[in-house]
């Protein structure tokens, strides 16, 4: 079994959890409230500003060129295909990317890549990068295959069920497993470790918005 293989099924019960989300199953049912997809929509921009940080992060430490030319590709990938989705519900919508907070979650979930991406080896960084990848392929797909006619979300699914999405995806597997395949046993767990936590987060991430989770219900702090 290779090792992104391994990685992907130590994640089953977590994977199963995002797909049976009420957020999720809403979504392809075309159910969802617009509120809570519009806040979604709004963290998800907060959210990929900081991923394609990460993604360059990486680049900057990857050992071989192909690997830091793919994720400078990642990093751009992240900002122009999935901000112009953004800006077709921002406008749909009336919402506004300006002036937004990070969702404790989004919060959460940010800075634990980036202080991965800078702080560990590249190889852990690549795997804690490859959840947002996989997994909303994944989601992508499975919201596809079941969701209904006429859905006012069809733009999302098209785009994480597409195909030049899933060849991203594959190219992101396909650097991981050659990192990996190189990389000491220690480092491998750490890799282990960081896909796990990230793919956590990421559910984090679906519940957050169903929630419409902020920091507002949180006492301000005394001077």
């Amino acid at each position: 079994m290779n090792f992104t293989k391994q990685l992907w099924e130590s994640i089953t019960p977590i994977y199963t959890a995002i797909i049976s989300h009420p957020f999720n199953q809403e979504l392809a049912a075309g159910t969802l409230e617009r509120g809570k997809f519009g806040y979604y929509i709004q963290q998800d921009a907060l959210y990929l500003a900081e991923f394609a940080r990460a993604l360059s992060v990486i680049a900057s430490k990857a050992g071989q060129t192909e690997h830091l030319l793919r994720y400078i590709r990642f990093a751009e990938e992240s900002i122009l295909v999935e901000r112009a989705l953004h800006s077709q519900y921002f406008q749909q919508f009336g919402i506004s990317g300006a002036g937004l907070e990070k969702s404790p979650a989004c919060f959460s979930y940010t800075n634990y890549l980036l202080a991965t991406c800078f702080g560990q080896p590249y190889q852990v960084g690549m795997a804690a990068v490859l959840p947002c990848f996989w997994i909303y392929r994944q989601v992508g797909n499975y919201i596809y295959q079941h969701h209904q006619r006429n859905n006012p979300y069809q733009a999302w699914i098209n785009t994480y069920a597409g195909e030049a999405f899933a060849a991203v995806v594959d190219d992101a597997i396909r650097i991981t497993e050659e990192v990996a395949q190189q990389a000491s046993p220690v480092v491998q767990g750490q890799m282990q470790e960081a896909f796990v936590y990230s793919s956590r987060l990421e559910w984090l991430f679906w519940d957050s918005a169903y929630q419409l989770e902020s920091f507002g219900n949180i006492p301000p702090q005394r001077a």
